[in-house]
């Protein structure tokens, strides 16, 4: 019912927002077999290399960026790859209520009832055995389970010391978690709710208080049922949201440009409450100093095999798993 409620509510509040096809220069409708991967960008050049190479491995065909007005070489970088359709909008990310509707808008012109994958532009998608098992596997294996949806948190990483010490620019086959390598082993606090799990911890609430949902849906089936609803983090129809976790997305804020990165997002004003997370971070820096994430409950990040056993996620490979959504 509450799923029915919102999605009532969502519907007779239909927005649309302007979106342009910059490269190529006309629409590429996708093929049945394709593996398509939306995001968003906003001067995230440093990811562009990492990001692509990561999801290519793990068996994505298409990429449709939504390039937010980047100045910094993202644009051109994207254009110039064959398998990337990148589009403009004379929006910005706010006003697209933080890209929902972008989103929606894109799934939509390039077709429903199919699965795509949908992430930020410094978010890697790992799972069990997921350099083994690429995204087709994944795919039929929840098609078996009768999931249509794939759980799966961001969890942050940070370096192991001093932050402004470890930079990342992208410019070599580095990967961002060979430099960020280090992650909460404990203190996360998961609540279900009746529209999804709810998933709050790591290092931003640990250091900055910060509430940020971290609960996220990854790998979506996209039907005439799906919208976000009033949040990416608790997507319609309510009832697929509740699959057990068999995924983390290895979330990258914190190289030695996160002060300048930090004042850039608060400048924008394009984030949620008015950037009052990244003001925050401001705020603890200039009482501080510099931000050092570590402390007695640091992980070292290995692999995903080593999240499952230490019990970030669940194997979608173990006979135990299950649970239809």
């Amino acid at each position: 019912m509450d799923s029915r409620r919102v999605a009532a509510r969502r519907k007779s509040k239909t927005e649309t927002v302007p979106l342009s096809p910059l490269s190529p220069a006309s629409f590429r409708p996708l093929v049945a077999n394709d593996i398509p991967l939306l995001f968003l960008a906003h001067n995230d050049l440093k990811f562009m290399r990492s990001l692509l190479a990561h999801y290519r491995a793990l068996g994505v065909t298409r990429f449709i960026c939504v390039d937010d007005q980047s100045d910094d070489g993202t644009r051109e970088f994207l254009c110039a790859q064959p398998d990337v359709d990148v589009w403009t909008s004379s929006v910005r990310y706010g006003e697209a209520r933080r890209g929902k509707l972008w989103r929606e808008a894109l799934f939509a012109r390039y077709g429903k009832n199919r699965w795509y994958l949908n992430i930020d532009a410094d978010e890697y998608l790992v799972y069990d055995r997921c350099f083994e098992k690429p995204l087709p596997d994944l795919i039929a294996r929840l098609e078996s389970l009768g999931q249509r949806r794939f759980a799966a948190p961001m969890i942050d990483m940070y370096p192991g010391g001093a932050v402004s010490a470890f930079a990342f620019d992208g410019s070599t086959d580095t990967m961002p978690w060979q430099v960020a390598d280090c992650v909460d082993g404990s203190g996360y606090v998961i609540e279900k709710n009746k529209r999804f799990l709810s998933l709050a911890g790591g290092p931003r609430r640990r250091k900055f208080s910060a509430e940020a949902e971290m609960m996220k849906y990854p790998l979506m089936y996209w039907d005439d049922e799906c919208s976000f609803g009033i949040s990416i983090h608790q997507p319609l129809p309510f009832d697929r949201n509740f699959a057990p976790i068999a995924g983390v997305l290895l979330h990258f804020k914190f190289f030695a440009d996160y002060h300048e990165k930090t004042q850039a997002a608060v400048a924008d004003k394009q984030y949620f409450g008015g950037a009052r997370e990244y003001q925050r971070i401001l705020d603890t820096v200039a009482a501080s100093g510099d931000l050092d994430f570590v402390y007695d409950g640091t992980l070292k990040y290995a692999s995903p095999e080593q999240l499952v056993e230490r019990g970030f996620m669940q194997s979608i490979w173990s006979v135990g798993y299950g649970g239809k959504t």
